[in-house]
């Protein structure tokens, strides 16, 4: 079998999972269980349907990043949770989502499924370090736009985009990143700061819209490209846009920082090779099973893991 590594933007999967799962799935004590089961079975489908040798749990160490925020203070502001006195961000998660992640991380310890994540960094950057690191092809799975940047045919890495559900998954190659948006994958961070992101509180450039911002890449290469023809009285380009670029500078000097994933996280070592369980591993993941009510759920990621 051909080496393949696979990154999972587990929030993103397991956010996906509880609001996909009927919240009525719950344990013997009234815990509910539908977010994990649900991840189990996302991953049984996954790990089925592409072959991955190598799985990845990609984690949120920190969701909403200080660097970030100090760059542009909008940065997922939306989804912060008011909390008087509070350490921290905390992001805004369904109280029965938030008593299951604890049951997430200890199930996928118990499959030997590495969960790898980075102080003061988001679970993008963990997949953009692993993803530029690896010496094998990579699969990214993801609901998350920001990660199509990631996308390189050269690389042999691809996005698997969760966006329209489990059932009609997508496979982001260069081809398909420019079918959608007009831009190639490496353009796709600076696309991504004009056009803006309302999901991440990114404002992007006033009147700048994805056409637009298409337009531009495709004249200029990238943002330093534009701003400097936006500088320059001899290239064609209306004052309109001129002015708009100009306007916009604070803004643009700050966001390519936040929008591109980190790519040099030194992220120690780890096994992340899928082999099935040993004896003691096994019973511990049939004791845990018994105990939250996995379901099929069991079974299927059990087999989806090469455990016979």
């Amino acid at each position: 079998m051909t080496e393949r590594l696979m990154l999972l933007d587990t929030a993103s999967l397991y956010f996906r999972a509880f609001y996909g799962v009927p919240d009525s799935l719950k344990a013997a004590d009234g815990t509910p269980v539908n977010a994990v089961r649900g991840l189990l079975d996302i991953i049984s489908r996954l790990v089925t349907d592409y072959e991955p040798t190598q799985l990845v749990a990609c984690w949120d160490d920190d969701w909403r990043p200080a660097w970030r925020v100090e760059l542009i203070p909008s940065y997922k502001a939306h989804r912060v949770v008011e909390v008087v006195e509070a350490a921290a961000d905390i992001e805004e998660t369904p109280d029965p989502l938030v008593v299951q992640i604890p049951l997430i991380r200890e199930v996928l310890g118990i499959l030997g499924i590495p969960i790898v994540g980075a102080p003061e960094h988001e679970a993008d950057d963990v997949i953009g370090s692993l993803a530029t690191q690896a010496t094998v092809p990579v699969d990214v799975v993801t609901g998350d736009r920001d990660l199509f940047q990631l996308v390189d045919d050269a690389r042999d890495v691809r996005v698997i985009y969760t966006a329209r559900g489990m059932s009609k998954l997508e496979v982001l190659t260069d081809a398909s990143v420019v079918a959608k948006y007009s831009v190639l994958p490496q353009q796709y961070a600076d696309f991504a700061a004009l056009r803006g992101d309302a999901s991440d509180g990114l404002p992007g450039v006033k009147g700048i819209g994805e056409k637009t911002a298409a337009s531009l890449l495709r004249d200029f290469v990238d943002l330093d490209g534009i701003r400097a023809a936006a500088a320059d009285a001899s290239v064609p380009l209306s004052a309109t846009m001129r002015s708009r670029i100009a306007d916009a500078a604070d803004y643009l000097d700050v966001a390519p920082t936040v929008v591109e994933v980190v790519r040099d996280l030194q992220l120690g070592e780890f096994d992340a090779t899928i082999r099935p369980l040993d004896d003691a591993r096994r019973a511990d993941f049939d004791r845990f099973a018994e105990q939250w009510n996995l379901g099929g759920a069991a079974p299927r990621v059990l087999a989806a893991l090469g455990n016979g």
